[in-house]
């Protein structure tokens, strides 16, 4: 949701008409700008009631915004319709996904890459499931690992990753295994097709348990699949 990338409000629509088709197979995340709504409340409302999405992503470096900026303190802005985002997923049991990581797009802002601003939202909604995408790659993967290990409620979806460099970045990944989802940012330019990330990663020297909460426990007990 970023005028950067061309993205309004409006996809939301679009996700869940996608996800329609064939509900059985998909499921559609949206987004939320508090800054480019005409009525953020009435955005909350149609993409959480009347679209039904499954999720919501906040992408900082496109959105020019931290997760936790709904605060009061020196460094944040009050933007309160994030907080609103956030009770209302949490009481709803919608997640919340996090872009982390640096951005190529022309006019992103990779100053608000860092996930650890996460860290406020994971503490203040402490029931909300909040999924941190791409793990900070690849310069912010420590801070990752240590939000990772601190709060319960954070998933790491390793979309981006090039699965093979996995226990690069996070070589103890086996002690946070029910946290982590599989993701790929196919189709984007030079990303292998999903059947071969999933190759990759079942060649990895993890343990049959762990392999398979990646790629597909993790995700069916986190989505009631």
């Amino acid at each position: 949701m970023s005028p950067i990338v061309g993205y309004t409000h409006s996809t939301n629509e679009w996700a869940a008409a996608f996800r329609n088709a064939a509900p059985d197979r998909i499921l559609a995340f949206g987004g939320f700008d508090p800054r480019l709504a005409d009525n953020p409340v009435a955005e909350i409302n149609r993409a959480l009631n009347e679209f039904a999405l499954d999720g919501i992503k906040i992408h900082p470096p496109h959105q020019g915004i931290n997760v936790n900026d709904y605060r009061s303190d020196p460094d944040t802005r009050e933007l309160d319709d994030l907080a609103t985002l956030y009770k209302r997923c949490a009481d709803q049991e919608i997640p919340i996904m996090v872009h982390t990581g640096t951005s190529i797009f022309s006019g992103a802002r990779s100053r608000y890459a860092d996930p650890m601003p996460i860290d406020d939202v994971a503490v203040d909604y402490p029931n909300l499931t909040i999924i941190m995408a791409h793990g900070g790659r690849p310069m912010y993967t420590e801070e990752a690992w240590f939000l990772l290990r601190r709060h319960d409620n954070l998933y790491l979806d390793i979309s981006s990753f090039p699965p093979s460099n996995l226990l690069e970045y996070f070589p103890e990944i086996e002690q946070i295994d029910e946290q982590v989802l599989f993701g790929s940012d196919w189709p984007g330019p030079m990303v292998p097709d999903i059947h071969q990330n999933i190759e990759t990663i079942q060649n990895l020297p993890l343990s049959d348990r762990t392999t398979e909460r990646i790629l597909y426990q993790n995700a069916k007990e986190l989505f009631g699949l």
